[in-house]
């Protein structure tokens, strides 16, 4: 595993999503399935782990602490806050310092830690990131010790933009693969130059990038694969990329003959490590074999030039003018 600079540490920069191990919106995964899935991503060198408070309302961030409790190596554990609902909290209640000191204080008791090395906005309104107190009240909570590092996890390059903005912000996560290519155009420059991590969420856009699903895959009522395949629920781009999941099937068939081999996955997340200003990404997993699959990307060499350059050829062409949502 090789490891990237975050401020003044190094993180490895394969992380670990952990939105499956809310065993909601992408099918069950009992505790102790999801300590070996932690357990695994030790064991292959990774020491940074993101989730959020609202992953099965708080089931991922306790199952991290009680891992966090049986191990002695230093993990960097980011969390994010602003959508939870209940408590008659939501938008915009959730983002007065109050019950933002509350929701940082909700993640720190279910992780067992006093300080949290890394709190994000999760995809919260423009408008209140245009507002802007959001930022003042993360800047109070950083100073109250609640908190080490702040960023904010986007939907569009507009909201990316007016996080750059801001003073102290430490990182930045946008949803970044093969099918979302558009950041690097811009964004990826301004970022480096002030000195601020990129954290690329769905890598392998819900898994359609692993080469794994055929247009007749089907997935439960309560997966987030099956309720917002159409952004029904929420913005469509945390679901497939925002691509329509047939067309999907055979953008991602087409893009792994691309690849040098059949490691479709790595391939995926090789990609977007190739990028330098990329400080960490966060697949996450469902299994033991599939933290193995995702952590092996580390080790494989870099794409070639003339692959990337095909890639980026494909999707401006043919992947681009297919994306939903706002991005």
């Amino acid at each position: 595993m090789k490891y990237r600079k975050f401020k003044e540490v190094q993180i490895s920069e394969i992380g670990l999503g952990t939105w499956q191990l809310g065993s909601a919106d992408w099918g069950a995964v009992n505790e102790d399935h999801a300590l070996q899935i932690l357990q695994q991503f030790e064991e292959s060198g990774g020491n940074f782990i993101d989730t959020a408070d609202v992953y099965g309302m708080g089931v991922s961030e306790k199952v991290i602490g009680k891992f966090l409790k049986s191990t002695n190596t230093k993990f960097f554990v980011s969390s994010k806050l602003g959508r939870r609902g209940d408590n008659g909290n939501g938008w915009p209640q959730n983002f007065t310092y109050d019950n933002m000191r509350k929701q940082v204080e909700d993640s720190l008791s279910h992780l067992q830690l006093d300080t949290l090395f890394l709190e994000q906005l999760h995809c919260i309104p423009t408008s209140e990131l245009e507002a802007g107190h959001v930022f003042d009240n993360l800047r109070r909570l950083q100073q109250d010790n609640l908190i080490t590092n702040w960023g904010a996890s986007v939907e569009t390059a507009e909201e990316a933009h007016l996080c750059l903005q801001q003073d102290g912000i430490a990182s930045i996560q946008i949803i970044f693969n093969l099918f979302r290519q558009h950041y690097a155009e811009d964004f990826f420059v301004e970022a480096k130059q002030k000195g601020i991590a990129i954290i690329a969420r769905v890598p392998l856009a819900s898994g359609l990038l692993s080469g794994k699903y055929t247009k007749d895959t089907h997935f439960l009522p309560t997966d987030h694969r099956n309720y917002n395949a159409d952004g029904a629920s929420f913005n469509a781009g945390e679901t497939f990329s925002g691509i329509e999941f047939k067309k999907g099937v055979e953008l991602a068939k087409h893009i792994s003959g691309i690849f040098p081999d059949q490691h479709t996955a790595q391939w995926a997340i090789r990609w977007i490590i190739d990028h330098p200003e990329i400080t960490a990404v966060i697949p996450g997993a469902s299994s033991v074999q599939q933290v193995k699959n995702n952590m092996a990307a580390s080790s494989f060499n870099p794409l070639s030039t003339e692959i990337h350059q095909t890639l980026d050829a494909y999707y401006k062409s043919n992947i681009k003018p297919l994306i939903r949502g706002h991005f």
